[in-house]
């Protein structure tokens, strides 16, 4: 079931994206989209959830009421088509901006080594510009980035200072593949970083909490599903060999 609500009290993604951890976390909920803007949310539940569950779960600063339905009926009583219930999003169509970075960064790295091709220098140019490049997206939301990441990574959940140093760690670590300076240590700290992370991404996916993934900052709205799974261990499996490779 699906239904909207107009959410009054919200002032930045900080609140968005606290007022998402909130409402996910209601029994039954299933799906929850918080738009700003428009000061709405789209909540998808499983089952019958009572309003009075959802204001019980936010801060008083924060008024959460259903929102008026307005649509119109025909004289057999059919609802018109302006009342169409908006369809959401396919899981395909909600990562398509993740796809398109991760493709625009493979491209990058193959044209970057294109004219004296070798696979370790390509695959440090590709964890370079996934550092540089995911870690910008989080830097465009550096209040709300800390509550999302916090919802899943267990060094974050611990240690909450560790959310708001990570974009900036993921810069440095970025430049340091670039640029080719102690790769060794940057590759170490790759597996330590994204295996805690995806230690807290395997756990969520198996207790089947919706929740929005991090790995793009707050400012694109990406699910966590699999696919945060997956980039994460190809980041690591590149790490990992080329670790192997550079000591054997």
């Amino acid at each position: 079931m699906k239904h909207t609500y107009t959410i009054e009290g919200m002032t930045c993604n900080g609140c968005r994206t606290d007022v998402e951890k909130r409402l996910s976390a209601v029994d039954g909920v299933q799906e929850v989209s918080v738009n700003l803007e428009k000061k709405e949310a789209i909540i998808v539940t499983s089952n019958h959830v009572p309003l009075a569950g959802f204001k019980e779960v936010l801060p008083e600063k924060y008024a959460i009421e259903e929102a008026q339905k307005n649509f119109l009926t025909s004289s057999v009583g059919e609802e018109s088509a302006f009342a169409k219930a908006e369809q959401p999003q396919s899981k395909l169509q909600q990562l398509k901006p993740l796809f398109m970075i991760l493709g625009y960064i493979t491209v990058a790295s193959v044209l970057l080594n294109r004219s004296d091709w070798n696979w370790q220098e390509m695959m440090l140019d590709f964890m370079g510009l996934f550092y540089i490049a995911f870690s910008f997206f989080k830097l465009l939301d550096l209040k709300g980035f800390p509550v999302s990441f916090r919802m899943y990574d267990p060094l974050a959940k611990v240690l909450p200072v560790y959310a708001w140093i990570y974009p900036f760690l993921e810069t440095a670590l970025g430049l340091m593949f670039l640029l080719r300076f102690q790769v060794p240590i940057a590759l170490v700290a790759t597996i330590v970083i994204l295996g805690i992370t995806t230690i807290g991404v395997t756990k969520t996916l198996l207790d089947k909490k919706a929740i929005t993934c991090a790995c793009l900052g707050t400012a694109l709205k990406l699910p966590m599903t699999e696919a945060t799974f997956i980039e994460n261990a190809i980041m690591i499996v590149m790490a990992f060999s080329m670790l192997v490779g550079i000591y054997l």
